[in-house]
């Protein structure tokens, strides 16, 4: 029966997307993010997400909505950085063990691209921001009820068989949308609807200290913290955010308690200098391959990672940091292509967000950029600690940023425009009355 209502579903969306694009968009970013086909049985291992990716690329194509396309500084640096990671994987010191990864961000990329260049108009904004929180937030509100009901016994731990399945990983996936989860509940005109977010909130939180992850836990701390700063009303969101978090650290266990302890004793933890092997190892690999790397990782084989340290490769394990996976993967050129596409967005964001008093941009713009900023710099510290750089969530909100710096540098086009007609009205008129005066003068 599950296996039939997704089927189902999903032909729906197919047959809708053929004539919008963007309703095979957020099918594609449904399936992305929570992965609705690994909870089923028979269609377990069917490509629906490559029909559904198909499909909406066929039809946004077909449409003529491609002839919308238009690059911004967001879009380049993702073209080019998918670009670089091509060339990394032309000199892969392991094609065969790299090509997975390599497709896997290549398609990744091509879906944010798409969502930067679609997600155009205050409704199809929403509708993809509403996917992400709904998406990640249904995951988190059962990661909630998991804890509730074992008394905080057990990790709480994603969807298996997906990127979020790691504790970690979905902690800091959590916690990246917080900032959102506000943003809608703020932009939400029902009391119904901010309840319900707002219940989303707290459970959220709850089911990020229920991982029993560190990584997740700063991520939570930076979160408040920013939160905080930039808040009007500082004791009062102080207050909310202590009657939250401090309920919910005092009903788990004292095994929680003493993990948590021990993020001030890092050195001394076997875990995280099992990470700082894989970080040595991975910054040696792009030191002897500067402009390419190692290819996407394959600082996991090791062979590759004995080639250079052979005592940190025997206790290394997976990188567990976004910027050590990219660095390691496609060398400092990579690298820095990836931080520049951070340092756009987080730039374009707090440029609309600076523009919050011009009367031409939307409050619910400038809004939305203060929120994203904020979960993009949770998911930069958070990200840290974990190999979530191919994660789609994240992406998603740069893309976000993206699409939203077009509207709003396009809110300031039509005064512009209108100025410089009058301007050529002026000129033309002028030249006009020049050519009559002239003309009259002959005559007499």
């Amino acid at each position: 029966m599950r296996d039939l209502i997704l089927l189902g579903f999903t032909a729906l969306c197919l047959a809708a997307a053929i004539r919008h694009p963007f309703a095979g968009l957020l099918t594609w970013a449904w399936f992305t993010l929570m992965t609705p086909h690994q909870a089923a049985y028979g269609v377990y291992g069917v490509p629906l997400n490559v029909i559904i990716a198909g499909v909406t690329i066929a039809s946004y194509i077909v449409s003529g909505e491609i002839s919308k396309f238009r690059f911004d500084p967001i879009t380049a640096l993702i073209v080019l950085f998918g670009g670089w990671l091509m060339i990394a994987q032309a000199f892969s010191l392991s094609p065969e063990n790299s090509a997975v990864y390599h497709d896997r961000f290549i398609k990744t990329l091509l879906f944010i691209v798409l969502c930067a260049q679609m997600a155009a108009g205050k409704l199809r904004f929403h509708a993809l921001v509403w996917t992400v929180v709904a998406s990640i937030g249904f995951f988190a509100a059962k990661g909630a009820a998991f804890t509730f009901a074992t008394l905080g016994q057990y990790r709480v731990q994603g969807l298996p068989n997906t990127i979020l399945e790691d504790n970690n990983h979905f902690g800091i996936a959590v916690a990246t949308i917080l900032p959102l989860i506000l943003y809608l509940r703020e932009e939400s005109a029902r009391p119904l609807v901010r309840r319900g977010l707002l219940a989303m909130f707290c459970l959220a939180i709850i089911a990020i200290i229920g991982t029993h992850s560190r990584g997740a836990f700063l991520a939570l701390i930076a979160f408040s913290g920013f939160f905080w700063i930039r808040a009007k009303h500082k004791f009062a969101i102080l207050g909310g955010l202590i009657l939250v978090t401090a309920p919910a650290i005092a009903f788990m266990p004292g095994k929680w308690t003493e993990r948590m302890s021990t993020i001030g004793e890092a050195t001394q933890d076997a875990s995280f200098m099992g990470r700082v092997d894989a970080w040595v190892i991975n910054y040696k690999l792009a030191a002897a391959h500067p402009m390419t790397g190692a290819g996407l990782r394959n600082s996991y084989e090791k062979e590759i990672a004995q080639s250079v340290d052979i005592e940190r490769a025997e206790r290394a394990k997976a990188a567990h940091s976004i910027y050590f996976e990219v660095l390691g993967g496609s060398g400092f050129v990579g690298l820095f292509i990836y931080l520049s596409l951070f340092a756009a967005a987080f730039l374009s964001s707090w440029r609309i967000y600076l523009s919050r008093n011009n009367q031409r941009l939307a409050p619910w713009k400038s809004r939305f950029a203060y929120y994203a900023q904020m979960s993009l710099t949770v998911f930069a510290i958070g990200g840290a600690s974990v190999s979530l750089e191919m994660w789609d969530g994240y992406l998603i909100v740069i893309a976000l940023i993206g699409a939203l710096s077009k509207m709003a540098g396009a809110d300031a086009k039509p005064v512009g425009h209108a100025l410089r007609e009058a301007r050529q009205r002026y000129w033309r008129g002028r030249k006009r009355l020049k050519q009559l005066l002239g003309e009259t003068e002959n005559t007499v």
